[in-house]
């Protein structure tokens, strides 16, 4: 897997366990952007998307973030949650400037809990790859996506089309 993702061209090793479909949610902490912790297992009985970003001040992170805070007004049953390494101070003032509201925003920059559990932590970098997690009610992983070139975007179309038929 981690032999496959690229940045800039340059291939990452991927640390932690790759996530598959069929596996079960692993419970994770991160950080919400008020500093208190969030805690993966708080969307038990709620759809989720994962949609993970290397950081939210790049073109790319930022038309992902928005992209998918975008369709979750179409989703009401399914919560989007968007997580990078990135400091909650530096998510705080990219969700007020961009009108971040029907997503949540969380980062893993502290023990990147996620990063290891999911497969998505850059070893050369220490920050998370880009790719999308689809995860149902009962926490079972349904969609999985590792982009294989981190300046990439994530397949928009085949994840949404995915969620509508759950």
């Amino acid at each position: 897997m981690s032999d496959q993702i690229t940045f800039g061209g340059n291939p990452v090793t991927l640390l932690g366990e790759e996530i598959k479909v069929g596996d079960k949610a692993l419970d994770f902490m991160a950080v919400n952007t008020d500093l208190s912790p969030f805690k993966f297992s708080e969307l038990d009985k709620k759809i989720k998307i994962i949609s993970v970003v290397p950081s939210v001040d790049t073109r790319i992170c930022e038309f992902q973030t928005i992209r998918f805070n975008e369709e979750a007004t179409k989703h009401p049953d399914v919560v989007v949650l968007t997580i990078s390494v990135d400091l909650p101070f530096a998510q705080k003032r990219f969700c007020v400037a961009n009108d971040i509201e029907n997503s949540i925003v969380v980062s893993d920059h502290k023990d990147l809990d996620f990063g290891m559990k999911y497969g998505f932590a850059m070893k050369e970098m220490r920050l998370l790859g880009r790719g999308i997690v689809v995860v149902d009610a009962q926490n079972v992983v349904r969609y999985v996506e590792y982009v294989p070139e981190i300046g990439s975007h994530p397949d928009y179309d085949k994840v949404l089309d995915f969620l509508e038929k759950m």
